[in-house]
């Protein structure tokens, strides 16, 4: 097989007033026709910035040398004229963030259609359409021939992704980058992306460079795999021997540090003296006249010290419950007491006082963080309001934050757009505790973050836990987390919940048929499992 991407030597730096900072150091990669080649590494080990080279799309004060051929075009270097006949056409890209990939101010269809206007302008205006609908259903979008005059944010984040992916696979790509392209979609939703990735593989013959910190993902989709660390590649290997054989330390290090689904049971925790209660939440948003009902008929508690898992598809209403909690959804009926204050009908001042012992993590963190503010000035901002702390209290209070989850002190003084995703997730979580909230709402909080630093996370948020006794409501599609971490599991579908109970019985003897086909479309991290679950 010939390759569709060649990478040669490749250094990028980034020019900043204290000097220039290396981000990748001499890699060199190629994917063949036909191939799905995986990159994994931690947050900051250089793949998104490897993926943005070959595409022309890194900022303004980075230097890049080397070289990055793609069908044997040199791009690294090339004019905008050269690099806007590959972008689209030859090469496509599936980013991290959707919402951050899509305009908002356009509906979906009308974003898909502008990809094919510019690349296939033969196609009238019907077959743009057609396209559209087309191209939304083949990535399982619901009622595709409705979704494609809806608006960004009026999509889950799972639907929001699937719509990048739609707009990536318009022109059947000769290499296709994919980004972390199943971050924000549960199990089900991402089998059927890797199924349609691989039949865009097939069936056109394309390359795919697959970007990821999921090892299940790893082992269901990849032929072959390079590991990356600090800007500088580790190993590269088949995907059965990275597995069965690795050969570079940190490489096991991280299959070390992957989550497995196991069920097995622990000691209980916390007590049974409810932090929250939800009886009867009906949540309904009224759009152009007609009305869209988002849960019925919710009910849910959780104790002090102890973890709820909701896990259920994009679109089930997971988030929708956690946000009605703060008041970001618009509760129709229903009551939400949190330490026994019902929030619904608690008068301003009440509600001000309860929602300062609520800590919210978001799902998108490049949205959560205002783009103006450093994130010192982020994770300061609640403990200025709340706890009155200035100077250098607040200085030192905030580094203590940035340390809990593995970011120097000195990052302080950095703005978001200069973190990875992941880095930025751990930022958004070093806000949420620093007021060390009752109650912990915490919505897909490690859905952006690598294997070594999920375990990182995750052992940070059961210490937390333990120490100060706060309730969690916790939202993830990765059951093998939420096996990590809850005590009890909540199972949504459409709206409602199908099953509730310990961990250990909802993920080792589920009794609903949804639960079922969640916990098998889960990815195992395990190249030859996977197969034999696949065949099965």
């Amino acid at each position: 097989m010939t390759d569709v991407l060649e990478i040669d030597d490749l250094h990028v730096a980034f020019r900043t007033p204290s000097g220039d900072a290396p981000a990748v150091r001499g890699i060199s990669l190629a994917v063949a026709r036909g191939e799905i080649l995986a990159v994994v590494g931690e947050s900051g080990s250089g793949k998104s910035v490897t993926a943005m080279s070959v595409l022309g799309l890194l900022p303004g004060n980075a230097v890049a040398t080397g070289s990055v051929r793609v069908d044997g075009q040199e791009v690294l270097g090339s004019g905008d004229a050269a690099l806007g006949e590959v972008r689209g056409d030859k090469v496509a890209m599936v980013f991290q963030d959707p919402f951050g990939a899509l305009d908002p101010v356009f509906t979906v269809g009308f974003q898909i259609r502008e990809v094919l206007r510019r690349h296939r302008p033969q196609m009238g205006a019907d077959e743009r359409r057609e396209r559209a609908v087309e191209l939304l259903r083949m990535v399982d979008m619901p009622e595709p021939e409705k979704r494609v005059a809806s608006y960004p944010h009026q999509l889950s984040g799972g639907q929001a992704q699937r719509v990048v992916i739609a707009m990536a696979l318009a022109c059947d790509p000769q290499l296709l980058i994919a980004d972390e392209p199943t971050t924000a979609l549960d199990v089900t939703v991402q089998r059927e992306i890797l199924d349609v990735l691989r039949t865009l593989r097939d069936r056109t013959g394309a390359g795919i460079l697959f970007i990821t910190h999921d090892m299940g993902v790893v082992a269901d989709i990849a032929d072959r795999v390079v590991v990356m660390r600090g800007g500088q590649v580790q190993e590269t290997q088949q995907v059965d021997a990275i597995f069965s054989a690795p050969a570079a330390s940190y490489t096991r290090e991280l299959l070390a540090a992957v989550p497995r689904l196991t069920a097995e049971p622990r000691a209980a925790r916390g007590t049974d003296d409810p932090v929250l209660e939800i009886v009867g939440l009906e949540v309904t948003y009224r759009r152009r006249g007609h009305a869209v009902k988002a849960v019925e008929g919710i009910d849910l508690s959780i104790g002090s010290g102890r973890l709820l898992a909701l896990v259920g598809e994009s679109g089930s209403g997971k988030s929708t419950i956690g946000r009605s909690v703060v008041g970001l959804a618009p509760v129709t009926a229903g009551r939400i007491a949190v330490d026994g204050v019902d929030v619904t009908e608690a008068s301003r001042r009440d509600r001000q006082a309860i929602r300062r012992r609520i800590g919210f993590v978001f799902q998108n963190p490049a949205g959560a963080l205002d783009p103006r503010w450093t994130i010192g000035g982020a994770i300061g901002e609640p403990l200025r309001a709340h706890s009155g702390l200035r100077g250098a209290d607040l200085e030192r209070r905030v580094g203590e934050q940035l340390e809990a989850v593995e970011l120097p002190a000195a990052w302080a003084t950095r703005y978001p757009h200069e973190l990875s995703g992941g880095q930025r997730q751990r930022v958004s979580i070093a806000r949420a505790l620093a007021l060390e909230p009752r109650l912990l709402i915490a919505d897909e909080p490690t859905s952006a973050l690598d294997v070594s630093v999920q375990a990182t996370v995750l052992d940070l948020l059961r210490g937390l836990q333990r120490e100060h006794g706060f309730a969690c409501l916790f939202i993830s599609h990765d059951l093998a987390v939420v096996d990590a971490l809850a005590d009890e599991v909540a199972v949504l579908n459409r709206g409602r919940i199908v099953e509730r109970g310990e961990r250990t019985a909802v993920l080792a003897s589920p009794q609903d048929a949804y639960t079922r086909r969640l916990l098998d479309a889960a990815p195992v991290p395990d190249p030859v499992a996977q197969r034999a679950r696949r065949a099965a």
